[in-house]
């Protein structure tokens, strides 16, 4: 086993308890070296993703069919309609859960059965690259863990945290307007739990290495599984320690790099991400030297700079940010998103958009049908996140269905022509609206984008030549075939952003061996003319790989239709 694995449990558990803890998490390895089949990794090191990846996100059941499993429906459906699309399924918590849409995990080792069975996900695993959460922490209040700790079980001691009535904890960051604490009988007494996210959600206590060791055997039991996309939800929040924020604690990133490391000896090939929706400079955080944490990280300032720039028609703030990136580095990239089970989070454009550009994107989403989500300060409760379609939020429904696709699937396009790997919502994909049923059913705001699909309905709305959801689908799986057929969508190959006018997100991507790709999506509603930049400008033609069509060049500039999308090449 590496030495640094020992070094770090020292490191967080002490000299004696972590020399103890190495001991025991090496006879874990062991056992699943065993099991598992060889996952090798990139050949050269580094993120074993290319650019035929693409991660399409949704629950076990956003897919239905009366009598089947769903998820036997999401694999009969993907087979069907997702292969040579998109390369990878994330299939939200699957977990038996008592609320969140899943991630108030009851039992890790089990699937819900009203989605289906282990079987049906691994069977999933065997056409397409499957990516799972591991929801550590925190985990259900109603779950086979927490009722244990609250009966006494030896084992199960210090698997929580309780605090003592009037600690002074002023200075934890609160990700929700809801109370830190709550009160719950834990062998015959009332204790103070610590809940970071609900009452539901009880925060598991890393500092006892027994929750650690469990956490690693149910990662390499995924894994044994056929996941082989590993996202640690919520790790931000992990290490408590009273005085702090407990917000990136030094101990969370030293336990990132013990997943890390025990993958490595284990399954190189699984791909580690961490999910932080906060600020950007915190969450890149999570690449750690760039070797020694995550492969990924999401791009949480993507979705609300991309809104702006649509909303206002003026991708200035969007460009700026995205000319401020490092430049791509073969040994980590960032998940790109848009739109997800949750909503677009505002903390992450904090520092990019004015607080006037701020209330603008709030009014815009309510105006859309949208609601807003808020989090306690001690100044008091604000905006945390927008609940939203992805699709309502771009494209108003005034516009008609042929230039609603054409402007969605321009902000779709900012994602996809970017350095990382993209990671699709299914109702993005699918082109779904808002469903404000759903939210009066649950009362909580984030079920606006978490509908129920019936698969018989869906279908024929995709076989609709005219329907919005036709015209969505089809062109978003265009642009993600165009993406995989060229090297210089690689995750982590080559990107210039250019400043060719505010109405334009534009940006050259290079292949290693120097092939470019000058990637142009409109954000205006109106026609341009766009000079190009010197490397396109000397050809008559140049090959427009979305459309799979030669697109003419007149005087060094080309002509764009409102919210085109335009990835050229010299051929």
């Amino acid at each position: 086993m590496d030495d640094r694995i020992r070094s770090k449990l020292e490191f967080i558990y002490g000299r004696e308890t972590g020399i103890d803890t190495s001991k025991r998490l090496k006879k874990i390895i062991e056992k699943w070296r065993k099991i598992l089949p060889e996952i090798p990794g990139s050949p050269d090191g580094g993120v074993p993703a290319d650019q035929g990846d693409a991660i399409m996100i949704t629950y076990g059941d956003n897919i239905q069919l009366p009598g089947e499993a769903p998820l036997a429906t999401l694999k009969a459906f993907a087979d069907k309609r997702l292969s040579g699309v998109v390369s990878g399924i994330h299939i939200l918590p699957f977990s038996p859960y008592s609320s969140d849409d899943g991630f108030s995990v009851m039992d890790y080792r089990l699937v819900n059965p009203d989605m289906g069975n282990w079987e049906q996900i691994s069977a999933i695993g065997g056409n397409f690259r499957l990516m799972a959460d591991l929801v550590l922490n925190h985990c259900s209040a109603k779950g086979t863990w927490f009722k244990q700790f609250q009966d006494g079980v030896p084992r199960f001691d210090d698997f929580f945290i309780t605090v003592e009535p009037g600690t002074d904890l002023s200075e934890v960051f609160r990700p929700r307007a809801l109370p830190l604490l709550h009160e719950f009988e834990v062998n015959g007494e009332n204790k103070l739990v610590w809940t970071t996210f609900s009452e539901d959600q009880v925060d598991v206590n890393f500092a006892n290495p027994n929750v650690f060791l469990e956490f690693i055997d149910i990662l390499l039991d995924y894994v044994g599984k056929g996941v082989r996309i590993i996202r640690l939800d919520a790790i931000g929040f992990l290490w408590k320690e009273i005085g702090t924020s407990c917000m990136h604690h030094p101990k969370t990133h030293e336990m990132v790099k013990l997943f890390r490391l025990v993958l490595t000896e284990t399954a190189p090939g699984v791909i580690l991400i961490t999910e932080t929706n906060v600020p950007h400079k915190e969450n890149i955080s999570y690449f750690g030297d760039g070797t020694d944490e995550a492969h990924m990280v999401y791009q949480f300032t993507l979705p609300p700079l991309t809104l702006d720039a649509f909303i206002r028609g003026d991708a200035t703030k969007l460009s700026a940010w995205a000319e401020s990136l490092p430049e791509p580095n073969p040994d980590y990239t960032y998940f790109n998103f848009l739109a997800s089970h949750d909503g677009v989070g505002l903390l992450p454009a904090k520092g990019f958009l004015s607080e006037e550009e701020l209330d603008g994107l709030i009014n815009a989403v309510k105006d859309r049908g949208g609601l807003v989500s808020y989090k306690a300060t001690p100044d008091g409760d604000i905006p945390y996140e927008l609940n939203i379609s992805y699709r309502d939020a771009i494209a108003e429904d005034s516009l008609s269905p042929e230039m609603r696709s054409a402007k969605f699937l321009s902000s779709q396009a900012v994602m996809l022509s970017m350095a990382g790997v993209p990671g699709i919502y299914i109702h993005s994909l699918l082109g779904s609206g808002n469903w404000q049923e759903g939210v009066e059913l649950t009362g909580v705001n984030r079920t606006i984008n978490r509908e129920k699909l019936s698969v018989t309905q869906l279908s024929l709305e995709l076989d609709e030549p005219e329907s919005l959801r036709n015209l969505i689908f089809s062109g978003y799986s265009r642009m993600l075939k165009a993406r995989s057929s060229h090297e210089a969508f690689h995750p982590t190959a080559g990107q210039r952003i250019l400043n060719l006018g505010s109405s334009l997100f534009a940006l050259i991507r290079t292949s290693y061996d120097g092939r470019s790709v000058l990637c142009l999506q409109s954000v205006s509603g109106e026609s341009q003319n766009i000079a190009l930049p010197p490397d396109f400008s000397g050809a008559g033609f140049l090959h427009d790989l979305c459309g799979d069509r030669s697109i003419p060049i007149t005087g060094k500039r080309v002509e764009m239709d409102p919210w085109q999308v335009l990835w050229l090449e010299i051929r």
